[in-house]
């Protein structure tokens, strides 16, 4: 059994995942970093041991449950236990709803709503066999409480992951395992890069225009950073969340109120 307690995070080898792994290494977890990118997983990792935080990587595809549940028992077999196993993997989609497509839906479903749940299945079969309860935490939006035009697909998704982080949460609570969701709003990453070009293709706007249109409405004046996200997983994370379970908490600086 790991001394520390151990936390997986997927899509953590850049962006909010990333941000979510050094936090979390500096709470004093060990860091199993996952990624569909070897060299991105890889990388991070190495930077988490260089600033003394025990850290792994292993690849994997979070549409795929054969790779969540190798994900975990890699992570059991070098390290003895799971204890926080964060859902962050995601993935977006800017489109018209009339021009959306099988295909477009099988994609985005497959990675945001499939591999949430594989997540929490896999995290879940181990926590529950190690008998201490554990936390399972899951990448919503702001989008999983608001529909957006042109992200209809992508919220749609969200609105899913909220449903399995309440579902999940009722369902696991005997066993000491808590479920809640982390909803950011507008993060400077390259999902956001991706958002902006998207919309600003159908609203005729030049790189960043969409950005800082959204950006406009939030109450505190400023984008998200990756480490405003991860300071409140940190929380979810720790004992001082034991007693919330079910909730999908709105993180983006004051864009919704609810």
């Amino acid at each position: 059994m790991n001394e520390n307690k151990v936390a997986i995070i997927t899509g953590s080898g850049q962006g909010i995942g990333k941000g979510i792994a050094e936090r979390l290494g500096k709470d004093g977890f060990t860091i199993v970093i996952s990624d569909i990118n070897e060299e991105s997983a890889n990388r991070t990792s190495l930077e988490l041991i260089e600033k003394g935080i025990e850290s792994s990587s292993f690849v994997a595809n979070v549409s795929k449950k054969e790779d969540l549940v190798s994900l975990v028992d890699q992570t059991v077999e070098k390290y003895g236990n799971v204890d926080v196993f964060v859902n962050n993997a995601g993935i977006d989609q800017v489109d018209s709803i009339l021009n959306i497509t099988e295909e477009d839906l099988q994609r985005i479903f497959q990675i945001n709503v499939f591999g949430t749940l594989f997540g929490i299945q896999a995290a879940a079969v181990q926590m529950k066999k190690q008998g201490t309860g554990g936390k399972i935490i899951n990448a919503c939006s702001i989008a999983g409480h608001r529909a957006y035009s042109l992200l209809g697909a992508y919220s749609a998704t969200k609105f899913a992951v909220k449903a399995w982080t309440q579902t999940a949460a009722q369902e696991l609570a005997s066993s000491k395992i808590t479920v809640n969701a982390y909803c950011p709003g507008i993060v400077g990453t390259s999902m956001w890069d991706r958002i902006d070009e998207g919309m600003g293709e159908y609203m005729g706007l030049e790189k960043g225009q969409a950005f800082e249109k959204f950006a406009e409405g939030i109450t505190l004046g400023r984008t998200q950073e990756p480490a405003d996200v991860a300071n409140f997983v940190s929380y979810l994370a720790s004992p001082d969340s034991d007693y919330m379970t079910g909730q999908a908490v709105l993180i983006d600086g004051g864009i919704l109120f609810g």
